[in-house]
């Protein structure tokens, strides 16, 4: 028996992981869409986030947590998915930090969303636990 065999989540497991990333995915595609949308954002909505008032920036930012999103929901690039979306939800953190931003509600949103997508995962996909639990995932088990 495998490492891959030996850890397989129970049905319940893999639909709570289930839940958990597509509601990852749901939060990301909607905070990707908002900035995508051709609706101008207020004057001096960003540079009192450390960022320049550019409607480019925005839309770059939309489509950079969009592919981020649709990484993490493809099985085969999820893992890329949830390194990427670690990363945004640090620049998150950062800013919010850096502004002053309540911690529980502003500054910890992009840990407790990286969380859930980290779980999320982890429930539905064996290779990343049994990865995490040090066992040596051969490329022909994938």
């Amino acid at each position: 028996m495998s490492a891959i065999e030996a850890s397989l989540p129970s049905r319940g497991a893999r639909r709570l992981g289930r839940v958990l990333s597509d509601l990852v995915i749901l939060l990301l595609v909607f905070d990707a869409v908002a900035k995508l949308v051709p609706i101008v954002p207020p004057p001096g909505a960003l540079p009192p986030l450390g960022y320049s008032d550019d409607i480019g920036l925005t839309r770059l930012l939309g489509a950079l947590i969009l592919g981020c999103a649709a990484l993490y929901a493809l099985p085969r690039t999820a893992l890329v998915g949830a390194v990427l979306l670690t990363a945004v939800c640090g620049g998150a953190v950062v800013t919010h930090y850096a502004l002053g931003s309540p911690l529980v509600t502003h500054q910890l949103f992009g840990a407790y969303l990286g969380a859930a997508a980290w779980t999320g995962l982890a429930l539905r996909d064996a290779r990343l636990r049994a990865l995490f639990a040090g066992a040596r995932v051969v490329p022909d088990e994938l």
